[in-house]
């Protein structure tokens, strides 16, 4: 490994394909020690922040977002003017009350809700402009919902290869098998070939996370991904969330498990009433909040 980061370090090759070497070399190596990739995959995605933290000058904004407003029926104003950047690699998680406007944000960053002023601009294109090819911006952001929204009179396999094929005009053969390494990312490669029906909530999940990541998006959008799931199922789907996390995904997250928001954010906003009501990193917000309203929220779903 060292030798691949020398040739990539020589040919030119840019930061963050050295710093991508460089992490696979360290996983290598520890998981051959008694430390589990877990933890290396912690060690690593502390390391990223910590850098983020200094200031890198390489950020890239992936996420653009400038005075966003959205009211439906002329009346009623559920989005009052946010603003927030979010930048290559970076995992932003929304926490808030029910109806408070998380979801309808979220949505508004992939073109789900029109958009009624303001700007939206996604890897420097704005799909507030009527002009822009929204489909083509989709493609590179991956979505996944509350709900699993798996097509249920089609496998697994096909469920994955259906969009590869028809919108990025990949081969059959080239689609089954980015989905087989997709289902074996989410720990579901044996699934291949059953039916939605035939799986539990948590693996439908899973299999919507491993649908989104067959088109290769650089951005994943989860809109409350556990919020249907029975207790026991939240677990091995937050596993998958954690595992994204760690690899460098660019990833804005509505939800209501503070623990893991806790654990894989870098960045929380509290949005309330429309508006981003405070922002910080996971310590300040979760452990020292100073709006009111972030206070009162956490007092009642956090034992503080």
């Amino acid at each position: 490994m060292t030798d691949e980061l020398q040739r990539a370090q020589n040919n030119g090759a840019d930061k963050a394909a050295a710093d991508e070497v460089t992490d696979a070399a360290a996983i290598e190596q520890l998981q051959q020690s008694d430390i589990s990739t877990t933890e290396v995959e912690m060690d690593l995605r502390l390391a990223n922040h910590i850098e983020k933290e200094a200031g890198a000058e390489s950020d890239k904004v992936k996420i653009h977002v400038a005075d966003l407003h959205k009211t439906y029926n002329g009346r009623l104003e559920v989005l009052k003017g946010i603003s927030i950047d979010v930048t290559e690699g970076e995992v932003l998680v929304i926490i808030g009350p029910s109806g408070g406007g998380k979801s309808t944000f979220l949505r508004c960053m992939n073109g789900l809700e029109e958009i009624t002023s303001g700007t939206v601009e996604i890897n420097g294109a704005n799909i507030a402009d009527k002009k822009v090819n929204i489909n083509k911006v989709r493609e590179d952001v991956g979505m996944v919902f509350q709900h699993f929204n798996l097509f249920a009179n089609m496998s697994v396999i096909d469920n994955l290869t259906l969009a590869p094929v028809d919108l990025k005009k990949a081969t059959k053969e080239e689609a089954k098998k980015t989905a087989m390494k997709m289902l074996e990312r989410v720990g579901l490669a044996d699934k291949a070939n059953v039916f939605p029906h035939q799986l539990s909530g948590g693996q439908k999940q899973r299999v919507a996370i491993a649908r989104a990541l067959c088109m290769h998006p650089s951005i994943m959008l989860f809109d409350e991904p556990t919020s249907a799931l029975d207790p026991e199922m939240i677990g091995e789907v937050l596993v998958v969330m954690k595992e994204l996390a760690a690899s460098g995904m660019t990833m804005v997250i509505v939800t209501h498990e503070m623990g893991f928001a806790m654990e894989v954010a870098d960045r929380v906003i509290f949005i309330s009433d429309g508006v981003i009501q405070e922002e910080g990193t996971p310590q300040e917000v979760f452990k020292h909040p100073q709006n009111p309203k972030t206070q009162d929220f956490l007092s009642k779903v956090l034992e503080i």
